[in-house]
Order: C-alpha cells, then sequence, then structure tokens
C-alpha cells in the first residue's frame, strides 16, 4: 500500500489548469496567499466611503469595508473584501488596488505580491477617472521602481532608494488633495504618509478632515501614530474616540493603549490593551483562526502584562503571559523568532517574575520553557542569575554571568539586541560587585548601565525590551548604600520615561522620607496609592512606601480623567481567556456509506485532512507520509480522518486499490464540510488542502489551509503530545473565575 502511494507522489511541473485543480489560484501565485472565503458585513469597523467607478453597487459597499479596514491597519480582512470586488467585477482597477495597498506594509518580506497588485491596477487605468488614476499612480511610486532606482531597489536595505519612492508616493497625494479638495480619503492617505516626519503639519490635515467628518477612523488613528514618542498627550483627544468609533478591531482597542501608557494613564491603558486582547480572541472564535493567525494579539497581551506589572496586578500579568506561552506553536508564524506569541511569553513570564522578585517560579523550566537558540540563551543566563543572587548564591550567579560572554558574537548583526545583550553583562557584573561589598565600583557600573537602558526605552518602549528600568534599580543600590539623595534622583530620572512607574513612587517615598522632605513623599505615596489600589496583596514595594509612616490620600496625577479598570466590564468586547474553538460539525460518509461524525472520536484526538482527490500527487504523498506513522498517533491517542468531494464509492475502489489504510477516507460530496472548515475558497470555488488538529474535547487547536498539503509530521507529533499535556492540566485545575484583572 504504502508503496503504491509513494509512486504518485514525486512532484511535477503543472500546467496552470493542473495548478488550479491542485488548490493553487487559476490568476496566479499573488492569490495563493491571503484569505480564501468569502468577507461577510462587519459592523463596528468605522466609516469611510470611498467612491470608485463601478457598475455594481455591491462592488462599492465591499470597497468601502475594505478601505475602513485598511484604516485600522486590518489588513488580512481588508483583502477580503477587496478579492469579493473583484469575485464580483473581474476588472475592477480600484479593486486591484485596494490588495496592494492592503499588502503594501508586508514589502520587505511578503514576497512580489503588492508589486503584482498595482500592476494589475496600472493595466486598466484607462477605464476609471482621473481622481481614481492618481490613486494608482501614488501606489505605483512606491511599490514599483522606475529605471533610475531598478537596480537599487533588488538591495531591500537601500534607504535612498525608497526614500526617493516615499517622496514620489507622497507627491502624488498631495496632488490628489490639491485637485480634488472635498475629498477626505486623499487626505488620510497623505497623513499616513508622513506621519511622524512633519507632526505639526499631519496635525493640521488631520484636522481638516475632522472637521468634515468628526468620526473618521483614519484620521484619529494616524493622530494617535503621529504624537506616540513626542507629545502623546496630544494624541488623547482621539483615544477614546477612536475605540468608540471602532470597537470591533482589536487595533483601534490597542494603540490609544500607546498613549495612555506613556503618560502614565494605566487604568485606560489596561482598558485599552485588555478590550484589544479580547476583540481578537471573539474575532479568533468567530472566523475559526489562531493566535499565530493574527498579527498583533502576542503584542497586544505582552503590553496588556506591562501595565498591569505597572499597577501591581503580577498574578494577571503571569496568567497572560502563561497564554502566550501555551498558545498553539506553528512552524511559520509562532516559531523562535522574537516577534512570534510564544516569544512574547516567555519574554513576559520571566519579566514579572523578576520584577516581583519571584525567584524559585524563576528558575522554573517548566513555568518558562526556554529554548536552545542564542537569543534565549542569553535571557536564561541572565534571569538565572538575578534569580540567584536573588536567593543570596552569589557563586551561582557568576556561572551565569560567565555563560554570556561566549554568546556576544551571535548578537553583533543586530545592533538593538546587541545593546540589550551588553547592558545584560553590566548589570550583572555591577549588582554581584555590590553583593561582594564592592559598592563604589559596583555603583559606577550600575550608573552605566541605567544609561544605556534609559537609552533604549528612549528608543522603544511598547513595552520596554529591557526587563526593568535600571534607575530604578540604581536608586534602590542608593537606598541600600544610604545615599537617599543620589536615590531620589535616580528614581525621578526614571519617571521621566516611565510616568507614574510604581517601583519609582515607591523608592522616591522612602528617598524623601529619609532626606526629611515629608511633603515631597508624601506626594510620591498619594500617586503610588492611586496607581497600586488594585494590586495584589501584601505587594513588597508598597508596604516599603508604607514602613515609612507616610500617609496621604490617593491621587491621580495624570493629564486626563481615567475609568476604573476593575470595573469597566469588557466582556462584551469578547473573551478573557484563549481556548481552542469547538469543531464545526462533521457529517461525511465512509467508504461503505456510514455517517462519521467527530462526536464518534470524543476521547481521541483527531488529525482532520481536507485533501483533493486520489488524482492529487501532492496529498496523496501526505496521506502516505500520515500512514507510515500510525503507531506514533495511536500511541498518542490519535486517529487520522482524510475528507474529499470522492463519493463512498470511488473511496471504496480507492481502498481496495491501496489496501488497509491507516487513514480512513471519507466523502463530503457537496463541500458542505469543507466551507465550514474554511477548506473551500470561494473566489475560485474550489476545494483547498487542509489540516487541522482537534483534541480530546472536539475542540480545534491549530490548523493549515492553502494551496499545498502540509507535510511537517514531526510537527503534528510533537504538537499533538503539547495538546494531551494542556488538557490534561485543565482536568487538573480548578475553574478559574475571568474578570477584567485576569
Amino acid at each position: 500500500m504504502t508503496a503504491l502511494l509513494c509512486s504518485l507522489a514525486p512532484a511535477q511541473t503543472l500546467s496552470p489548469a493542473d495548478a488550479y485543480k491542485s488548490g493553487h489560484s487559476a490568476h496566479g501565485a499573488a492569490f495563493d496567499s491571503g484569505p480564501r472565503q468569502k468577507p461577510w458585513p462587519m459592523t463596528g469597523i468605522g466609516t469611510a466611503h470611498f467612491p470608485i467607478t463601478t457598475k455594481n453597487p455591491e462592488v462599492q459597499k465591499w470597497f468601502d469595508q475594505g478601505n475602513a479596514l485598511l484604516h485600522s491597519f486590518w489588513f488580512y480582512e481588508a483583502e477580503r473584501s477587496f478579492r469579493w470586488c473583484l469575485k464580483l467585477e473581474p476588472e475592477n482597477a480600484m479593486a486591484y488596488w485596494g490588495l496592494a495597498v492592503a499588502n503594501a506594509d508586508r514589502r520587505a518580506g511578503g514576497g512580489n505580491r503588492p508589486a503584482d497588485f498595482i500592476r494589475e491596477a496600472a493595466r486598466r487605468k484607462g477605464s476609471v477617472s482621473e481622481r481614481e488614476r492618481l490613486y494608482i499612480e501614488a501606489w505605483e511610486a512606491i511599490l514599483i521602481s522606475d529605471a533610475v532606482h531598478a537596480a537599487a531597489d533588488a538591495k531591500q536595505d537601500d534607504e535612498g532608494s525608497y526614500q526617493a519612492q516615499r517622496a514620489a508616493h507622497i507627491k502624488k497625494l498631495e496632488t490628489l488633495a490639491v485637485k480634488f479638495p472635498d475629498d477626505m480619503e486623499a487626505r488620510a492617505y497623505l497623513a499616513l504618509a508622513t506621519l511622524g516626519d512633519a507632526r505639526y503639519a499631519t496635525e493640521m490635515i488631520i484636522r481638516e478632515i475632522l472637521a468634515r467628518q468628526p468620526m473618521h477612523p483614519g484620521a484619529h488613528h494616524y493622530r494617535i501614530h503621529n504624537w506616540d514618542y513626542h507629545e502623546p498627550a496630544q494624541a488623547l483627544v482621539s483615544c477614546r474616540a477612536y475605540t468608540d468609533a471602532v470597537p470591533s478591531i482589536g487595533h483601534a482597542q490597542h494603540m490609544p493603549g500607546h498613549i495612555y501608557s506613556i503618560v502614565g494613564m494605566w487604568d485606560e491603558a489596561a482598558i485599552s490593551m485588555d478590550s484589544a486582547t479580547r476583540v481578537e480572541k471573539q474575532y479568533m472564535r468567530d472566523s475559526l483562526t489562531f493566535p499565530f493567525n493574527n498579527w498583533n494579539y502576542g503584542h497586544n497581551r505582552n503590553y496588556l502584562s506591562y501595565i498591569q506589572e505597572q499597577m501591581g496586578m503580577a498574578e494577571a500579568a503571569l496568567f497572560g503571559a502563561r497564554q502566550l506561552i501555551d498558545a498553539p506553536l506553528d512552524p511559520n508564524d509562532n516559531n523562535e523568532i522574537p516577534n512570534s506569541s510564544h516569544s512574547y511569553g516567555l519574554q513576559a513570564a520571566a519579566r514579572v517574575l523578576v520584577k516581583f522578585e519571584r525567584w524559585d517560579e524563576l528558575l522554573d523550566a517548566k513555568l518558562i520553557p526556554w529554548r536552545d537558540i542564542p537569543r534565549e540563551k542569553a535571557s536564561k543566563a541572565y534571569f538565572e542569575a538575578r534569580a540567584y543572587l536573588g536567593k543570596g548564591k552569589l557563586d551561582d550567579a557568576e556561572k551565569k554571568l560567565a555563560e554570556l560572554p561566549p554568546l556576544r558574537k551571535e548578537f553583533e548583526k543586530d545592533n538593538f539586541r546587541l545593546r540589550i545583550f551588553d547592558t545584560y553583562v553590566l548589570e550583572l557584573r555591577a549588582r554581584i560587585a555590590i553583593a561582594r561589598g564592592e559598592t563604589i565600583f559596583g555603583l559606577g557600573l550600575l550608573a552605566d548601565a541605567a544609561e544605556r537602558e534609559f537609552a533604549l526605552q528612549r528608543e522603544y518602549a511598547d513595552p520596554p525590551m529591557y526587563p526593568e528600568a535600571l534607575y530604578n534599580t540604581l536608586g534602590e543600590a542608593y537606598l541600600a548604600a544610604k545615599s537617599p539623595l543620589l536615590a531620589a534622583q535616580a528614581f525621578e530620572k526614571d519617571l521621566t520615561l516611565a510616568a507614574n512607574d510604581i517601583f519609582a513612587l515607591s523608592g522616591l517615598v522612602r528617598a524623601y522620607a529619609a532626606l526629611g522632605e515629608t511633603a515631597k513623599a508624601q506626594d510620591a505615596m498619594a500617586r503610588l496609592l492611586f496607581q497600586t489600589r488594585h494590586a495584589d496583596s501584601g505587594l513588597k514595594l508598597l508596604e516599603q512606601a508604607r514602613a515609612t509612616g507616610i500617609t496621604a490620600t490617593p491621587r491621580d496625577s495624570s493629564p486626563g480623567p481615567q475609568r476604573e479598570y476593575t470595573r469597566i466590564p469588557l466582556e462584551s468586547h469578547g473573551p478573557a481567556k484563549w481556548a481552542p474553538y469547538p469543531a464545526p460539525r462533521l457529517d461525511v460518509k465512509d467508504a461503505s456509506g456510514k455517517p462519521v461524525s467527530l462526536e464518534q472520536f470524543k476521547g481521541k484526538n483527531v488529525i482532520l485532512v481536507y485533501y483533493l482527490g486520489q488524482e492529487c500527487p501532492h496529498c496523496m504523498k501526505q496521506l502516505s507520509d500520515l500512514g507510515k506513522k500510525k503507531d506514533d498517533w495511536e500511541g498518542l491517542e490519535t486517529v487520522v480522518l482524510a475528507v474529499s468531494s470522492a463519493d463512498p464509492a470511488k473511496n471504496k475502489g480507492g481502498l481496495k486499490e491501496y489496501g488497509d489504510l491507516a487513514v480512513r477516507l471519507l466523502s463530503d460530496t457537496s463541500h458542505e464540510n469543507a466551507r465550514r472548515f474554511h477548506s473551500y475558497d470561494d473566489f475560485e470555488e474550489m476545494e483547498l488542502h487542509s489540516t487541522l488538529l482537534i483534541d480530546k474535547k472536539g475542540r480545534v487547536y491549530w490548523g493549515r489551509l492553502g494551496g499545498d498539503p502540509f507535510t511537517d509530521m514531526g510537527f503534528l507529533e510533537k504538537q499533538l503530545g503539547r495538546m494531551n499535556e494542556l488538557v490534561e492540566a485543565e482536568a487538573k485545575q480548578p475553574a478559574v473565575r475571568m474578570t477584567a484583572q485576569n
């Protein structure tokens, strides 16, 4: 049987017709990526009307939806709407423009898709208005190099080439804005193109839009980006407006959290980021997707943990970190790269534990499963050194420090991470020196490390990539050395970047109390009490401040009014916890015509494969590979089900030909099941390859669909083992009441 299957497996060069049959788009490789199912009318995404040349009113409706989604950077869903425009009107130039814009932000890593799409738009620009033609030409300018820049464009790192194209892009948008004074979309895209360069000029464009359209989603969104990192309070007026106008997009809930965090409005920041993660989890549940399919989810949840740390909510922050660590892995999208969900989870968990001095947990390999890669080897050595220092085991800490220098060469091609690495080393040397009694020398090293970390945080603080603010560490060291004046100066410097940082405020209470400056100590205590009113009980930094005898009435010193995080119901945005989603109904027939459903396999894991039939050599190779691991699947309490549109008689013939397959062949002749499991392309009306993992509780934990079958059997085996562990852990855990704090 296996030999026969393998004889069908060798890859072939397929004609366009054969490629279409094998799950690839008949329109070319650019359409093999991206969404494959039709859109649905979305609410809560804002309104941004963009009139285009079309004979079909439905095309205009979907185009407006796609355009509104673009303004909140929801590019994947925007592409879905533009694809449907093309389905309804195949020669629509602006539908191709929308596809190009939806993929333009991925230009450096997304292949040639944006350029391919804008070329198709350009081929059709004779059929549109002058206004639409200028839009197409504006994106031609930035996505396609002219002859002068063609050679340089081949090098993605040629900043001069890109800036020349960007300048040409902006000029076209300026022409649009001048020629069409009533076109607010031209102004919105011009604001996007210029934000951060000339902030005041961009602000004037945004004000012009909002004077006409007070709830324009792009105008509020781009104002937040425009003032992020510089005069952030200027964007506060748009923060609530944006979340109110666009409640159903995670990024729209997320971005105001950047501003709130920078200005120290931690309650509002928590509401923003918590809402964002919930919106995204609800979308995953509704769209049958996973954390690794949602580009901003890991960043959101990591950021929320950081904000909760700044409120003294260590348990809530750690809960979020575990959510990211336990989320499904994926060989492409949740792997060892720094910004994967799993990587964010490890970073967040270690940061929480070191800030709140939970040394034994920090050393627990089960709690923080570091991987054998240079970045995490360095992090593991650093954090374990910190834990040993906290436990007073200086020799062990020095051994961990010694592991770091040989790793330095691994970071030499990434200057930012190299600077983090060097600061790790310097900080540990300083801490060990102080612990050994070399106080003056250690304080000098620590002051240097603090300034380096401060510079890193000034460049990127969303959230900071260094686990602690080292000016707080320096302040604590000065307090221990009986130098409260220097301690106060260190804590005050931290607050210039991290407004209302509870670690700095606690230090200030103690420093000013030691200096006899009671009024300043009371001011810091009032701010500290307000910021920690939702904190976990027994918070050490709060007890240390209270031990001074300083009392105060809690006071919010932030630049705007705040709601109370734990009293704002957030359930309407979505669930607090990500969980595998209940599998759709499976209603298929086996080779003898008997009905088969997932309920028959409760208590077993299921590898569910949608394949294109016995005519597809790639499919049969996949089934062959699955069959070879029959014993492995059985050991993991797993069955393999393979579904196609072949009728039972054909599958029966296949079984007769191939012998006793380790894979059950099932019939879905009308594609109803394929559609329920998103294994059908609505745009081109064809089946897709799909592989899904369903756990013992009947929940879909992981999936991959597209033009090619999934062939990494080793990954499936590891993921199934992980699924079993998580289900067992769930069974042992008591039910947790979900609140805003989780």
